[in-house]
C-alpha cells in the first residue's frame, strides 16, 4: 500500500523538487566590490535573508496527521555522497554560507563568500558562537533519515535539491555539538535540548516530511504530535 502511496504522490513530489532545484539559476548574483576587503553580507538574494517559517501548529497537526505512518528501514546503500551539497547558489556562495549569512548577526564575508566574523545563536541548545568554523549547518529532516522514509528511490538530481532546500524549513545554523549529537535521528530518539524551541522544530520536521512525502514511523509521529503541545504553552 506504501508503494502504491508512494507511486500517486510522485508527480507532485518531482514538480517540488524541481523547482527548487532551480534555485541556484535563479538567485541573484552576488555583488563584487573591488579591493574593499570583507564586507558585511548584504549582497544576499532578499528571498533568503530569513529562516523560512513553518506552518503554524494548526497546519502541522494537520499535516501530521496526512503523513504516511510505517516502520522505516534501514534502505541499504546510503551515502551522504548521494545528496549532493552544498552548490553554488550565487556568485561564489555556497548553500553553507548563504545559511550562515541568513541565520548569523553583522556577518562579514570575505571576497570567496567565506564567513570571517559575525555571531551565531545556535536555537537548539541556546549557545552564542562567534566563529563559523564552530557552526553546522543542520538538515532538519537529516539526510540519512529521509533515505530510510523515501529518499533512496529518488533520483540524484532530486536528493541534491532536496539537501540544499532553502525554500522550506530544512536548513538551519545551530552549533556543531548539538548538530553531531543528533546524527541522523529523528523526534523519537532526539529533541533540542532547548525545550523552548521544540514547537518550532516540529513544526519545521513536519513541514519538510510532508513537502517531500516522506513517511514517518510510529514512535516519530507520536514525538512530534507531543512536541507540538509546546506550541499550546
Amino acid at each position: 500500500m506504501i508503494g502504491v502511496i508512494r507511486h500517486l504522490r510522485r508527480t507532485a513530489l518531482l514538480t517540488a523538487l524541481s523547482a527548487l532545484a532551480g534555485l541556484a539559476l535563479t538567485a541573484a548574483p552576488a555583488t563584487a566590490t573591488p579591493d574593499a576587503g570583507p564586507q558585511p553580507s548584504t549582497g544576499q538574494a532578499p528571498s533568503l535573508r530569513e529562516l523560512p517559517e513553518p506552518p503554524d501548529a494548526v497546519k502541522a497537526r494537520e499535516l501530521l496527521g496526512d503523513l504516511v505512518v510505517a516502520d522505516e528501514d534501514d534502505v541499504p546503500g546510503y551515502s551522504r555522497a548521494k545528496f549532493p551539497h552544498w552548490i553554488t547558489q550565487h556568485g561564489t556562495c555556497d548553500t553553507r554560507e548563504v545559511v550562515l549569512q541568513r541565520d548569523g548577526q553583522d556577518v562579514v564575508q570575505d571576497d570567496q563568500c567565506r564567513s570571517v566574523s559575525g555571531t551565531w545563536y545556535s536555537e537548539y541548545d541556546g549557545l552564542t558562537i562567534d566563529s563559523a568554523s564552530r557552526i553546522d549547518i543542520d538538515h532538519v529532516v537529516p539526510l540519512k533519515e529521509a533515505w530510510r522514509s523515501g529518499a533512496s528511490q529518488w533520483t540524484t538530481p532530486e536528493r541534491r535539491a532536496f539537501a540544499n532546500d532553502l525554500t522550506d524549513s530544512q536548513l538551519i545554523a545551530v552549533s556543531a555539538g548539538s548538530n553531531r549529537g543528533k546524527g541522523d535521528k529523528d523526534p523519537g530518539n532526539w529533541k533540542p535540548p532547548l525545550q523552548s524551541y521544540w514547537c518550532t522544530y516540529s513544526r519545521a520536521w513536519i513541514s519538510v516530511k510532508a513537502t517531500y512525502q516522506l513517511t514517518a514511523n510510529p514512535a516519530e509521529a507520536a514525538a512530534l504530535s507531543e512536541m507540538l503541545d509546546a506550541c499550546d504553552a
